[in-house]
């Protein structure tokens, strides 16, 4: 451990005074004058020691304010809450799924646990673990694809009718359940900052399974972020805050993915630009059984390129954001036809958080060509399309146009209770090729009631409606009707509160 050095120094001062000091008192004590009267430099001397003595204590004092300082606070029995803390995090699972719920009477929502840009560096190493444990319980009045019984995506409704069986399920679910940590190093550079999250929504080749699934993981070190978090061309808080329904307006862009991020301009008004792990799917429609067709392989040479800038007022905040991505279409058959491509896609979104009086109006408009796989429901990015004149190539993938929007609003009864209630779709421009029960048309809206009867509880139900209209008109409607049971923890384990 280091002492200053000037206390030190004063410390050796004293010794040698007090070493020279001493031994005349004992003189004097013992061959002291006969008379009553005080000496003089007796009382003196008395007068000093007493000082030194004073100022010693004061001295050991700073030593052990130092030392005590320089000891790390860890706390492993306890949890230690700060207590400016509400919520875990104002995100939603979405994009490949997900809905939390914020504190009723809080209207502003803040960026995600991921999204740290905006967060003021500290000063002193932390390490936090988050999260909630909670029940999904409800009624589907109508069917959906078993493997998604829990979650309401209008892509995963009946086409054709009847296609998963009579109407009519009850579901409990734990799915939602969620655990992260999260820590800070301070650095020469500035703070460290690390994030590992999951929950336990199976999704890909686990879909319908209660599993570990990932989140986010990465790490930030000033305006650099690399790893998994939610894309840049997502906006995480036009969720509404008091959805209980998991998998989110499907009309929002919403995906996690790897990247490699950018933050020239961070806080509350911030510059964001990444380069993103790349992804399109694509529908082979009617021309499915053809072998041209099924020899055509999707590569990807670069990284999609997307980018936000968010612009902080005084009522709330604006954002656009943009996506630009680029797939090749190699034909590895040897035949008179060649179908190389490639193929572009884009995609522009303009979103805000209005806040009025305690309520919040989140509203978000999306729209470009082949960026489906960005939006929290949407299918396929790219189908074919006749491209006549060309013997070469009678056929050519055409990256599908769509819009989408969301319109929510989160209403605050009291500080207890709270109300989130909106709507949302996408809509697809399907291509001549593609088959009559290709997705056209999704919709979704909810209205939920919360309750927290105390910090870290919320209890709530929600109504919630979804139709899928298909290329060739026929749709899908279901109703739900879903209760939700929420308990929240969040505790720091080193560092001060």
């Amino acid at each position: 451990m280091n002492v200053p050095c000037t206390v030190i120094s004063r410390s050796v001062s004293y010794a040698a005074f007090l070493i020279c000091v001493l031994p005349a008192l004992c003189v004097q004590s013992a061959y002291g004058q006969s008379s009553d009267a005080p000496n003089p430099e007796v009382v003196q001397l008395k007068k000093q020691m007493a000082e030194m003595q004073s100022q010693m204590e004061e001295m050991r004092d700073q030593i052990r304010t130092l030392e005590e300082a320089r000891k790390p606070s860890v706390r492993n029995a306890t949890f230690v809450v700060p207590a400016t803390t509400d919520s875990v995090s104002s995100e939603a699972a979405g994009g490949d799924a997900g809905a939390t719920t914020a504190k009723a009477g809080t209207t502003a929502t803040t960026n995600a646990a991921a999204q740290t840009a905006s967060t003021p560096a500290q000063s002193e190493r932390s390490l936090d673990i988050y999260g909630f444990a909670m029940l999904d319980a409800g009624q589907d009045f109508k069917s959906i694809d078993p493997n998604w019984y829990d979650s309401l995506r209008p892509t995963k409704l009946p086409s054709p009718p009847g296609q998963f069986g009579q109407n009519g399920n009850t579901y409990l679910s734990i799915r939602q359940t969620r655990f992260g940590v999260k820590g800070v190093e301070p650095t020469p550079w500035g703070d460290l900052k690390a994030q590992f999250e999951f929950d336990m929504y199976g999704t890909g080749k686990d879909a319908g399974v209660t599993t570990m699934r990932p989140r986010h993981f990465f790490g930030q070190l000033g305006p650099i972020l690399a790893g998994q978090t939610n894309t840049t061309f997502m906006d995480i808080d036009v969720f509404p805050n008091n959805s209980l329904e998991y998998w989110g307006p499907n009309g929002m862009v919403f995906i996690r993915q790897p990247m490699f991020r950018v933050m020239p301009i961070q806080g509350d008004t911030h510059l964001w630009l990444a380069l993103e792990a790349p992804g399109q799917s694509a529908d082979l429609g009617l021309l499915s059984d053809r072998i041209q067709i099924q020899n055509i392989k999707a590569r990807f040479p670069y990284p999609d390129l997307t980018g936000q800038y968010r612009q902080a007022t005084s009522w709330g905040y604006l954002q656009l954001a943009g996506a630009v991505r680029n797939v090749k279409l190699d034909d590895t058959l040897a035949d008179q036809f060649n179908l190389n491509q490639s193929i572009m896609g884009w995609g522009l979104s303009v979103s805000s958080l209005m806040k009025i009086s305690k309520d919040a109006l989140h509203l978000q408009y999306t729209f470009g060509n082949g960026i489906e796989n960005y939006m929290n429901d949407a299918p396929v990015d790219v189908a074919p399309i006749p491209n006549p004149g060309n013997p070469a190539r009678p056929i050519k993938g055409k990256p599908l146009p769509m819009w989408a929007m969301v319109a929510y609003l989160d209403h605050a009864w009291s500080d207890k209770l709270a109300t989130s209630i909106g709507y949302s779709q996408v809509q697809i421009q399907n291509t001549s090729l593609q088959a009559p029960t290709s997705y056209h048309l999704g919709q979704y809206s909810t209205a939920s009631l919360t309750w927290y009867p105390f910090d870290r509880v919320m209890y709530g139900g929600e109504f919630q409606w979804g139709r899928r209209t298909n290329l060739a008109s026929v749709s899908a409607n279901d109703y739900r009707l879903q209760f939700s049971f929420k308990y929240t923890f969040n505790g720091r384990i080193i560092g001060a509160k």
